[in-house]
């Protein structure tokens, strides 16, 4: 934030998306993916290999990309993110409100979704890895990441993993399947082979594929999570001391807190992504924008929005969130909260910018962070709705029939928004942080913590540099906000309520069955894959 006209003058925007997703709230329906080898399967040639990988990495990418399905499992069933419905807007049949409501069953869209994609990511590693392929160390170094990445992700959603041994099991026969710590040595096992095999990167390379430490990173939250995935109930101290070296790890390669936070997310070099998606952030700018806040893409999408008791996370003024943009903040905030600007950049032909009609950069009107009370256009005229009301986005969200709270029938301007992708930076580049170093940071204080050590300085340093306050002391409960503040929308949020044990808890529209439920800790396993798989068991509650 201390320079955000970094924003606009450090990279060329890429040219917009044809067929991007603007005339829908919703993406169209997932492929099933089929979890059986190929007939005759007997391993893939040097050259099959490596286009495999080029591939798994291009269709992760698209996984990641989207505003559905991982995304919306990990951020809409938490406290981070809602979708009210807004007349006929994202009714969608109640998807997005049964994922806040944690009212999903095993037929819901995106579980099944996630189910497809990521079973079969692994699947498709493992013929990699099979040794009757003739694989490179690298290619066996990027599938091995894969594997454990997408069997992370399943053990972490379902709890539950149908793992297929490609070189000893019958092709033809049921998958076998993974649990509790026997799921986690095997992620851990593909995780130390990527070490081996992927190459160093430093920070500020061009990290669009894994490197070490995108695998110590994640081999690092596997063992934050050990005691979740095989129910002991308390960090090992073991585990913690290897998070704390893993992280050690990663910083030798140079990686470091940045200065700027909201520059981390402009592509190009930084001191903080260790991975980032090649994929369009278009769908992270969008889904939250208004129809008019901008110009660009055709305007939002209207949909996603924060609750106020997370917004109040936050340092600064409740009701308001102004600051310039030449990154002078206004309203006591911290910089990661963000700021609400009065107009748009003026356009001076700085390499990396766009112009609209009116000599503005494009995009420019649009803030950052949280976005609350009164909008702005390019010029400094205060933007309107639809309906010729003032764009002025509220904390509640009410009824436009009867007043009261609520997820549906709510008008255009209900809730604050939230955006840490801005379109004065191309609206559709292709870059969006997976892995980055500030986590790592967080998970290695967090270690400390559950160690018995004190993360008090380590919190300190990172708040002095994002603009807030130092704490006196860091409890369990400072070190989960702090992760709040620091990763919102970056989707570890369900992930983190779950370690510290507030994914229970109760929230605003949550159903009150749901609210102190366990079961809800764990997505049910698609009703079709019980009948395809009869090693797989439903999970308690669905």
């Amino acid at each position: 934030m201390k320079n955000i006209l970094k924003h606009t003058n450090r990279y060329l925007a890429l040219p917009l998306l044809a067929g991007v997703m603007l005339t829908s709230c919703t993406d169209l329906e997932v492929e099933p993916t089929d979890s059986r080898l190929a007939d005759g399967f007997s391993g893939l040639s040097s050259e099959a290999s490596t286009s495999q990988v080029t591939a798994m990495y291009n269709d992760l990418y698209g996984y990641f990309g989207t505003q559905a399905n991982l995304y919306a499992l990990n951020e809409v069933t938490t406290d981070a993110l809602l979708v009210p419905t807004r007349g006929a807007d994202w009714g969608d049949n109640g998807i997005w409100r049964q994922l806040h409501q944690h009212s999903w069953t095993p037929e819901h869209q995106y579980i099944l979704g996630v189910w497809n994609e990521w079973n079969g990511l692994q699947l498709r590693a493992s013929e990699i890895l099979d040794t009757r392929s003739e694989s490179s160390s690298e290619a066996n170094g990027h599938a091995s990441f894969i594997r454990g990445l997408a069997t992370f992700i399943i053990l972490d959603n379902f709890g539950q993993v149908p793992f297929r041994d490609t070189e000893a099991a019958d092709p033809l026969a049921d998958p076998g399947v993974l649990t509790g710590e026997d799921a986690v040595s095997q992620i851990i096992s593909d995780l130390d082979t990527a070490i081996a095999n992927l190459p160093t990167s430093a920070a500020g390379d061009d990290n669009v594929r894994a490197t070490k430490a995108a695998a110590r990173y994640l081999k690092a939250k596997v063992l934050l999570n050990r005691h979740i995935y095989n129910g002991s109930g308390s960090a090992d101290s073991a585990d913690m001391n290897e998070v704390i070296s893993l992280v050690d790890a990663i910083e030798n390669d140079g990686y470091e807190l940045a200065a700027d936070y909201f520059d981390i997310f402009v592509p190009g070099s930084d001191t903080e992504t260790i991975w980032y998606a090649q994929a369009s952030a278009g769908a992270r700018i969008f889904h939250t924008l208004h129809y008019r806040s901008t110009e660009l893409g055709g305007g939002g999408w209207n949909g996603f929005s924060t609750l106020a008791e997370f917004y109040d996370l936050f340092e600064g003024d409740a009701d308001s969130n102004r600051g310039l943009n030449d990154g002078t903040l206004q309203d006591g905030q911290e910089e990661r909260r963000g700021f609400v600007p009065p107009n748009g950049v003026p356009f001076d032909g700085s390499f990396g910018t766009d112009e609209n009609s009116d000599g503005i950069v494009d995009g420019s009107n649009v803030g950052f962070g949280f976005l609350i009370g009164q909008q702005y256009g390019p010029n400094g005229a205060p933007l309107e709705d639809r309906n010729g009301n003032p764009l002025n986005f509220t904390r509640e969200f009410l009824s436009s029939v009867d007043g009261q709270p609520s997820l549906v029938d709510n008008n255009e301007v209900t809730g604050i928004r939230v955006i840490k992708y801005n379109p004065r930076d191309g609206a559709f580049n292709n870059h969006i942080i997976f892995f980055r170093y500030s986590d790592a940071y967080l998970m290695k204080a967090e270690a400390m913590l559950r160690s018995g050590g004190d993360p008090t300085a380590m919190i300190n340093e990172l708040r002095t540099i994002r603009g807030a306050a130092p704490l006196g002391t860091v409890s369990e409960q400072d070190l989960l906000d702090e992760r709040a503040r620091e990763l919102y929308t970056e989707g570890w949020r369900r992930n983190d309520l779950i370690r510290f044990g507030q994914y229970t808890k109760d929230w605003d529209f949550k159903e009150d069955d749901a609210i102190g439920n366990a079961d809800r800790q764990l997505f049910p396993i698609p009703a079709n894959q019980l009948i395809l798989n009869p090693n797989l068991v439903q999970n308690p509650g669905y």
